[in-house]
Order: structure tokens, then sequence, then C-alpha cells
């Protein structure tokens, strides 16, 4: 794993790469170097693994800067006689053989993990791309009105605001025009397979063996089914490791520990545990949340697991069971799942920009190279297509069912091989530890506590900037991304705000839909007047955008929405309230990944009962505007739910299948109160039944008060 870095157009960009290479420098300490040509930049920091080629590399044609490890690079050498050295160059000779033209082709061909610029001499131009899973990072920044273009491996190295290149993109800037384009790319989704649980097998079998290096290497070992998995096939293959936990020692017994030991007796490896003690782990905090650029608990608790169990890593190159979850539905959530394989895609495609990213900068904090089988292009690419019969039993409450099944052939124990899902963060009492110091230190939450420690994470990213640079901004002054929430009136947009805005993200705007077609598939209609009201109690920016709710047309006018709120507020990311629907999911993370934005769905797949309980647990009250629903009448309209409304959901949900959070359509909701609001509303409004069991109520007046 290297660190990359290059600017175009600025005048200071070999100041600003220079800097930026010092804020990388544990991504390697091998080499670092500087190309410059006219308005180019290019940065680079080796982390030698095979050979020890300087970067950036350049030829007659070009110059190159990348981060990689690309398995199959021998059987191309050899099979266009490129004479690389190792797998960077021949990146840079496969280009200047094929041309630009065909970078999409060159990428496709490339097996293993990358991100890496090439600036084409004679076309003045600089082309950004990565692998298609988005295990290396790679974020760029962009300035229309001055063209200006960088790009870097963290978002840190940069001094302004940058965004995730998608997995699915090649970027292709043009230095003297400023134009901005891209080349689309897909995963593979025609592969066959005659025996699929077979093919599975052999397909992760071999995505092992390519990683294995030559030097020594160590695997993270949770003590779930996804490192043990990964442990047992290089066990099985004579293959020599040394196994990595970490945890806090000064709580209750963690869960994980126990099992992270069975698990390497019965790999036969030397397990190193990191017993770390609340005052360090205190100590430690600013670090990790300066690494990762967030205060997101979730996030945190994940980071301090990984930023521990590796920093005591002594070797360069470390195993990780990242993946198998999002493959092979490893979630409770994917339980409440109606199209599983859906649903793994669309938890893969988002992990560039949440997991893979903010696991790689801590690992290589701690300069180790997390290498992921799971995240294999072939293997992913069969994985995706596998029939879910394979992954989720709910009969017997199984997931990830052919992953245990693989293991227990192999040799794992029972009790190894199936036991449940336990995130790493709640089993090695990481988060455990960040609620305890929250309450600690006087803090109502554990989002609360991690921002105020976000002046110290800041003091460290400055302290590691040339200070006699003026003209380097100040890195962190935001807690979070700002986002944006689109909101609907209803309860579940305004419930994952509230969830957003407790895990320390910036609410900067509302977006609203109003759409004239009141049957929309994609917008909430009945209350969409009072988002005003709403926005005006929370103090929060609206944006009100008008659709005439055309099937797929009215897409084009939420992206205008978007747009408008990254130009006017610079958000980067929106969160919705997307619960069991698909329909709008993907179409919001459509866009979203179109513009190069996050897209947050805290609620997904949450049990509804459970959900609809911790509505009211959290002080939200909420009123019923329309049914559409056997089982509920004209009583029902107006009410504000109770305990008791939602018993009674639950037994309807029983006798007639009624979604109990009214995610079938029947019934919909307006959040008169909530935690964030600093008024009320207050409604005045008939009831208009069409038959016994729809009907709407129709609102004549409505205000705040206190």
């Amino acid at each position: 794993m290297c660190g990359i870095i290059g600017f175009a157009n600025f005048d200071n960009g070999k100041e600003l790469a220079k800097n930026g290479l010092k804020i990388m420098k544990n991504r390697g300490r091998d080499s670092s170097r500087i190309f410059s040509h006219k308005s180019i930049v290019l940065g680079h920091n080796l982390h030698s693994i095979i050979n020890f080629v300087k970067q950036p590399l350049c030829s007659s044609s070009g110059c190159l800067v990348s981060n990689n490890e690309i398995y199959n690079w021998k059987e191309i050498n050899k099979k266009y006689s490129l004479r690389a050295k190792n797998d960077s160059d021949l990146i840079l000779k496969l280009i200047d053989k094929k041309g630009t033209e065909k970078i999409d082709e060159i990428v496709s061909e490339l097996d293993g993990d990358f991100a890496f610029a090439y600036y084409s001499k004679e076309k003045q131009k600089i082309f950004l791309a990565r692998d298609i899973i988005g295990v290396k990072p790679l974020v760029y920044y962009y300035n229309e009105e001055t063209k200006q273009f960088a790009f870097a491996s963290e978002k840190k190295a940069l001094h302004f605001g940058s965004q995730n290149l998608s997995p699915r993109k090649i970027l292709s800037f043009h230095i003297e025009t400023g134009n901005l384009s891209f080349i689309n790319l897909e995963l593979n989704n025609k592969v066959k397979m005659k025996k699929p649980s077979e093919e599975i097998k052999q397909s992760l079998l071999k995505a092992v063996s390519k990683r294995i290096p030559e030097k020594k290497f160590a695997l993270l070992l949770s003590g779930g089914i996804d490192s043990a998995l990964i442990g047992k096939i290089l066990q099985n293959d004579k293959i020599k490791f040394n196994s990595y936990f970490a945890c806090i020692k000064d709580l209750s017994a963690p869960k994980d520990l126990e099992f992270a030991k069975k698990a390497s007796y019965e790999l036969n490896s030397v397990v190193r545990i990191n017993l770390v003690s609340l005052k360090e782990f205190e100590s430690t905090l600013p670090k990790i949340i300066s690494l990762i650029e967030s205060v997101d608990p979730v996030r945190v608790g994940i980071a301090s697991t990984i930023y521990f169990a590796t920093k005591i890593v002594r070797e360069k190159i470390c195993f990780s069971g990242l993946g198998a979850d999002e493959l092979f539905a490893g979630y409770n959530r994917f339980n409440e799942s109606n199209d599983i394989n859906k649903d793994c895609y669309s938890y893969l495609i988002k992990m560039y920009e949440n997991d893979l990213y903010f696991e790689d900068i801590v690992t290589m904090s701690n300069r180790v190279e997390l290498r992921v089988p799971f995240l294999d292009k072939e293997f992913v690419s069969k994985a995706l297509l596998l029939s879910q019969k394979y992954k989720v039993d709910k009969k017997n409450n199984i997931n990830k069912k052919i992953l245990r099944e693989f293991a227990f052939e192999l040799g794992l124990p029972k009790e190894i091989a199936f036991r449940p899902k336990k995130a790493a963060q709640y089993g090695s009492n990481f988060d455990k530890a960040l609620e305890f110091l929250a309450k600690k230190n006087k803090f109502k939450s554990k989002a609360l506590y991690l921002q105020s420690l976000q002046e110290k994470a800041q003091n460290i990213n400055n302290s590691n900037k040339n200070k006699s640079n003026k003209k380097i901004q100040k890195l962190l002054s935001k807690k979070n991304i700002p986002i944006a929430s689109l909101v609907s009136t209803g309860k579940d947009s305004i419930f994952a705000l509230h969830l957003m805005k407790k895990q320390g993200y910036e609410i900067k705007c509302l977006i609203t839909i109003d759409s004239k077609n009141k049957d929309s598939f994609m917008f909430h209609t009945p209350t969409i007047a009072l988002a005003k009201l709403q926005a005006e109690a929370m103090n929060i920016p609206l944006i009100i955008v008008k659709t005439l709710g055309k099937k797929e047309i009215e897409l084009k006018d939420l992206e205008k929405a978007i747009k408008k709120a990254i130009l006017v507020y610079k958000i980067e990311g929106v969160s919705s309230g997307a619960l069991f629907s698909n329909y709008q999911r993907e179409r919001i993370e459509k866009i979203t990944e179109k513009i190069g934005i996050r897209h947050f769905a805290p609620l997904w797949h949450m049990n509804q009962e459970k959900y609809m309980r911790q509505l009211l647990k959290e002080n939200f009250k909420i009123m019923i505007t329309k049914i559409a629903c056997l089982g509920l009448d004209k009583d029902w309209l107006g009410r504000i739910i109770t305990t008791k409304d939602i018993d009674s959901l639950v037994k309807l949900s029983k006798k007639y299948g009624v979604n109990v959070a009214g995610e079938g359509g029947e019934y919909e909701t307006l959040v008169i109160s909530a935690p964030l609001f600093s008024k009320k509303i207050s409604v005045r409004f008939s009831k208009k039944m069409e038959n016994d069991f729809t009907g709407e109520i129709k609102i004549s007046k409505s205000k705040l008060e206190v």
C-alpha cells in the first residue's frame, strides 16, 4: 500500500504535494518523491511489497502514481511482453501500449486492489481509476471556475473539500480546458455457475491463495466465522501466520475474546492480544477521530477495534474477513429483507465510502496493509448471483449459510463455524467503553462525547502540517460531513434526520419534493405543505422543489434539488427515511452515486414493531393522516399514535398481513412534535372517507405553538 497525491493548475502545487505526503507519511516510508511538469504535480509515498521501484513512474507518453496490489500482473506482463519490473510499472507500460482510449479495458483486465493516476503528456489529461469494489482509497477535488483539480489517497492530505471517486467510474480531467468527465464501469454480472456451491468455495480458495505474500503476514482474528474461515483455508494449505485481536480490559469480559482464543487454537496460530485500558483508549480517541475524520460512534467503535489490533501487528500485511457480511447477508437486518441479493449489492457498492475507506486509513496509520479475500473481483461477481438460499436460512436463523457450512466442512468446530454474528465493536467492548466514557464525562450520548474531542483531533492533524504555509487551511472544521435530509413530513424521514443528528452529522438543510401526483411511488404527499412548519420548528433551511410526479422523470427534479443543496449549503451527503422500499432507496442511491455524494438510510430494515415503539420512546408525536387498509377505519384518522395503537397494528399484522410501520401504504403520517422541534405543530382538519377503510384528513389550518 502506498500514498498518492496530485495537483493541477495550483500556483503552490509543489508545496501542497509535499505537505500532503507528510500527512500521509505512514502510507509509505520506503521512498517519497514528487514529479512536476508545467501546472502538474504528482507525488508518491512508497510502501514496497513487490520489488523496489520508486514513483512517480514516467515514460515518453506519460507519468503514473499508483497504490496497488495487482495479482495477475505477471500474466499480463507475459501476455503483452512488457518487461515490467512490478505491478505499478506494468500499469504504466500497459497504458503506453494500448493508449488512454482503452483505459476502461485496461482497468477491467487488472485483477487486484488498486488506485492510480495517469498523466497523459500528449492529451494533457489526468486519468483516475480504482478497483471496481474500491478497496484502495482515492478522493478528488474539482473547481470548475478555477479549473483546479487535485486527488489523494486520503481526504486529510487535501486542504479543501474532496469526495470519494466512485469505483464504478474512471475520471478524466483536461488540464487546459478544465473539463471533467467520467467513463462508467460495471461489476461483471454475467458469471454463470453450473455448480454454485462448489464454484463459490473454489473461488474463495483462489481469492485467499492469490493474496498470500512471500513475506510473513498476519490475520485479524475476531472469533467470528469470516476471519476464522480465512485462517482455516491458510492452515489447510500449511501456511503459517500470526493472529491479532484487541479489546477493552477494564469492563466486563469481552465476548469475542474467548472465541478469538478458541479460533487461534483451532488454527494452530499464535494469537497476540492487545488488552487496552480505558485510560489508553480515552487518550487515543482524538487520534482515531483525526484518522477517520468522523465522530460517528459506530465508525469510531469499529475503527478503534482495528486500530488497536493493528497497532501490535509486526508484519507488513494483514488479512481481514471484511466484505463477507455484505455479500452473504451477515447482518440481522437481512432477516427482514424482501430481496436479499439486491440488498447485498446495495451494501457492497457503498463500502468504498464507509468501511473500506476508514479501515484502510486506520491500518496504514500503523503501517499495515489490509488484504480482503472476500472482496476479490471474481468472487464478488459469483457471490452476488448466488441464490439467497445459500445465504440465509430464516427458519433456523442462520446467515452466511454457505460460508458456515464450508468452514465446518474444512474442519472448524461447530461452535465457531455457526457462532451468531457479533459486531466487532460490541464483541470487543469498544462500544461499551465509549458509552462508559460518555457517562463518565457527563455527556448524554456517545455522539456528543466524541464531538467534544473534535478540537483535540483537529490539533493532532494541524500538528502534521507545515505551519509556515499560511495558505493551507484548517483541515477539520466540521464534526462529520454536512448533509441534507430528504423530508416528507412523515415519521420515517424525520426520525432518520433525528438519528443522523444524534450520530453527530450536521444537517445543513431539508429537501422536500412537492409532487402533483398524489399517488407517487417515490414521494409522500398528503401533508407536504406542512414541511415549512417543520423546518421552522427545527430551525433548518428548507429547499422545496415541485414535480409533476411522472414516474422516473420525477427523479430529475430530486436530482435538481440535491444539486441546489450542494451549491448553496455545500452538503456532501443526504439522508432518507427508506425503511423497506427498494424502489425509493435504489433511485436515491443512483442519483447520489452519479453526483458523487453519500446516501444514508439509517432506518433500513429496522424491525417494524421495534421501530414504532422506539419512535414513542424518543418522544415523537405522530398523527395518522391517511389510511388505506383493511382493519383501519375512520377513527384512526387524525389519531396521535400511542402504545395501544401499536399493539393494535401488531394484531392487524398477524391477522391481515398489515405492515406495522405502514410500509405497504396502509397509512401515512405527520410528525407534529419531536426532540428537534422547538415548537409543536397544531392542526385543524376534517375527515374524508372514500370507503370503510380508505380515507384521509383535510387540513384547514395549521400553526406552530409552544
